[in-house]
């Protein structure tokens, strides 16, 4: 797990002024750095923003969030709490994500505040070394370094190594018989970032590796078990653009993927990991960085609650709402009395969250969260039925007859089940300082 500290450590002076310039914003100080003054109160809690949907539209603001971040920055351009931006998107770096949110909000955003759905892959260094083919579109292979792979191969490299095996699109068939350019290693495992452009080819040829075990000069053996590892970022099904109604996700390309793999071999497609929302590595990191700011911010008591705003029930209330329920159990751990309580209602201990089952590489990497809740704030300018009126009781059930989940989340109606329904981005920033009765300064 070396390297993943360092990915979160020491926020940038740097990053911070490239950032203030995109963002027009001149003389400021750094977006969270620098001493608050002791008359200033200091709230307990922490944002986490989703992106599409919540603050744009595909290219397009959402007119409420620039209205929201005049409110979580003082006069001097700094952030009055800390904020987290966490986005199952994975087609760029973050600093290019930054840069522009910078430019979309007014404000100095550093990638120290973004979570890409590929960033907690940092974690998984026993597969750095190996040769790793990835999937997506944008600078993948760049990605990919950054995240700590050393031996990557891209689809396109794929194709060009082996042109006879792309066959669907019939103006890209060679013209003439050719033989494969065997200059590639052989793959070790397989890497999703994002929906790729052409997805047929893609599909095409992940199918193939994992079919051959990363040698593409052997046959399909369908009944080879376990294929090769496989590691996945961004479940989302659909996500929202411009258009009136939602476009396909990466989790739309994994349906696909999962299917012909089982449709193909009988067998199940398995994952090494998923990552991106709603998985709870992705909320964990985003509590790491929220304590980060906290300490750089010199605040001297620990941030207990956070707030994640999003438009998608499947993957940013689902999410906000499993992260809270893990939260939850921590503290009914320390908590004898809780545990008695639990166990005489379940009539057993065997339902009682045991410590060993959260003792797994993201608690001794990030170490243990201060925050004790996350509670889940659905906006309706996103996925979320943007053109129905917003319900008055966040209380009354959202359920939804068809699962739009991963195939590997089951479906539990109380974690589709918002803590707050507002109408957009700013109302949610008011709301939640209505809550917490935090008025900035």
């Amino acid at each position: 797990m070396k390297g993943l500290l360092p990915f979160y450590r020491g926020l940038s002076t740097l990053s911070n002024r490239q950032a203030r310039r995109k963002a027009g914003i001149v003389g400021s100080r750094c977006g969270f750095c620098g001493n608050q003054s002791n008359s200033k109160p200091q709230p307990s809690f922490g944002l986490l923003f989703d992106i599409d949907g919540v603050l744009v539209r595909g290219r397009m603001p959402i007119p409420a969030a620039k209205k929201a971040f005049e409110k979580l920055v003082d006069s001097q351009g700094q952030f009055v709490l800390p904020v987290v931006f966490v986005t199952n998107a994975g087609n760029c770096l973050r600093q290019t994500k930054a840069d522009q949110l910078s430019h979309i909000l007014g404000v100095p955003i550093t990638q120290d505040q973004v979570i890409m759905s590929h960033s907690p892959l940092r974690m998984f260094n026993k597969f750095h070394d190996k040769c790793v083919l990835v999937s997506g579109q944008g600078p993948v292979l760049e990605i990919a370094t950054n995240v700590g792979f050393t031996n990557v191969v891209s689809v396109d490299m794929l194709r060009e190594s082996f042109p006879l095996l792309d066959m669907v699109d019939h103006n890209r068939r060679p013209k003439l018989p050719s033989n494969p350019v065997v200059n590639l290693p052989k793959i070790d495992a397989v890497v999703l970032f994002g929906e790729p452009i052409r997805w047929e080819t893609n599909l095409q040829l992940i199918i193939d590796i994992l079919l051959t075990k990363g040698n593409l000069s052997s046959v399909h053996q369908t009944q080879n078990v376990p294929h090769l590892p496989l590691l996945a970022c961004n479940m989302d099904l659909m996500w929202m653009a411009e258009a009136h109604s939602p476009r396909f996700g990466h989790g739309t390309f994994l349906v696909c993927l999962e299917n012909i793999y089982k449709k193909i071999t009988g067998k199940d497609l398995k994952y090494e990991a998923l990552m991106g929302k709603p998985s709870e590595l992705t909320y964990h990191f985003a509590e790491y960085l929220i304590r980060t700011q906290a300490m750089q911010m010199q605040w001297k008591h620990p941030v207990t609650s956070l707030y994640a705003i999003g438009d998608n029930i499947m993957t940013d209330i689902y999410g906000a709402n499993l992260y809270n329920r893990y939260l939850e159990e921590r503290v009914t751990r320390k908590n004898p009395k809780a545990v008695a309580k639990m166990v005489s209602a379940r009539g057993s201990t065997t339902a009682v969250p045991q410590e060993e089952e959260r003792d797994n590489l993201w608690e001794s990497e990030l170490a243990l969260p201060s925050a004790t809740s996350c509670k889940s704030v659905l906006v309706c300018t996103g996925v979320y039925n943007p053109n129905v009126e917003v319900p008055s009781d966040a209380s009354h059930c959202i359920k939804e007859t068809v699962f739009h989940g991963h195939r590997d989340f089951r479906f539990d109606p109380a974690l589709v089940e918002p803590d707050h329904i507002v109408h957009d981005v700013a109302e949610a920033v008011d709301r939640i300082f209505e809550l917490e009765k935090f008025v900035p300064q």
